[in-house]
């Protein structure tokens, strides 16, 4: 008899849990995808198990939920997930084939993320009140998330233990609990410091290892810091979209229109491909090519 969809989900759920050691936020985003399919049957009224699921059943739901999400990166996404699950359902040998391997993604253009400049990031951390009580900490957070290239769950995450001040390295868990040595200078480590006597004198600590606290002594949740970053580009007349993310790009941009070389890159934001990185050098390529616009008399 073959899975229900609700026992299929399940066993997906700890594959990627335990197998794969995906984080539960990519979990979510995984399982959610499956459940949108789910959705599509249950609304055509079609009792189809998932194993009986075809490549033309596929090709109708891409369309059903392209109705409402015109966006060709969110379709990506969700066919990504689509076929992680029929992956999973042929190494479980629920199926004999994957419908979704001839499944064509919608064509993304290249999306460069959003990047601050260095004067955008000072005057950012130069609208941070250091008189009220968070003040210190936030600017730490976001010398933090600039000078290591962070990701927001990482930040978060980041204890007091991991923090090697003699080697001048960062220990960051990483996606999927991959560790990694991520270097920290000297700036990020001096508003750490002054940052620690205001963590210390918190009423009560609930989370004795985690660098970053709010006023109860407890793990900042990753809204928090989305908030606080978005509060702080309002003050700064940064209308740019930004997010916690955008200091992580802003990181990579910066040492790599330095002249950093890409494969160190890399290895310091945590990617397992170096295609994912490369992105940075298209940014690269267009500071580049309007340099040449601006100044080449033939441009």
């Amino acid at each position: 008899m073959s899975f229900t969809w609700k026992q299929a989900i399940k066993d997906f759920e700890t594959y990627l849990r335990l197998e794969k050691s995906l984080s539960e936020n990519s979990i979510e985003a995984y399982t959610g995808d499956v459940l949108k399919l789910e959705s599509f049957f249950s609304e055509k009224g079609t009792d189809k198990a998932p194993a009986d699921v075809t490549y033309p059943d596929l090709k109708d739901f891409l369309t059903w939920f392209a109705f409402d999400n015109q966006n060709a990166r969110t379709q990506s996404r969700v066919l990504s997930g689509i076929r992680a699950f029929f992956r999973f359902l042929l190494i479980e040998e629920e199926i004999e084939e994957n419908p979704a391997s001839l499944i064509e993604s919608p064509k993304i253009g290249l999306k460069l993320p959003e990047v601050l400049s260095v004067n955008e990031i000072d005057r950012l951390i130069g609208c941070i009140d250091l008189s009220k009580q968070e003040g210190h900490r936030n600017k730490a957070i976001i010398e933090t998330l600039y000078g290591c290239g962070l990701r927001v769950s990482e930040l978060v995450n980041l204890r007091l233990t991991d923090i090697h001040r003699g080697e001048g390295f960062v220990m960051v868990t990483g996606k999927g609990n991959k560790q990694r040595l991520v270097p920290v200078g000297r700036k990020t480590l001096r508003e750490i410091d002054i940052y620690m006597p205001d963590r210390e004198g918190l009423p009560g600590i609930y989370d004795k290892n985690i660098l970053f606290l709010n006023r109860r002594g407890r793990k900042l949740t990753r809204s928090m810091i989305f908030t606080i970053i978005k509060d702080l580009a309002a003050k700064a007349g940064i209308r740019k979209k930004i997010s916690p993310h955008t200091f992580r790009h802003s990181f990579a941009t910066h040492l790599i229109e330095g002249g950093a070389d890409l494969r160190a890159v890399q290895e310091m934001l945590g990617h397992e491909s170096i295609l994912t990185t490369e992105i940075y050098t298209h940014i690269d390529r267009s500071f580049l090519r309007d340099t040449l616009i601006l100044f080449h008399p033939r441009a």
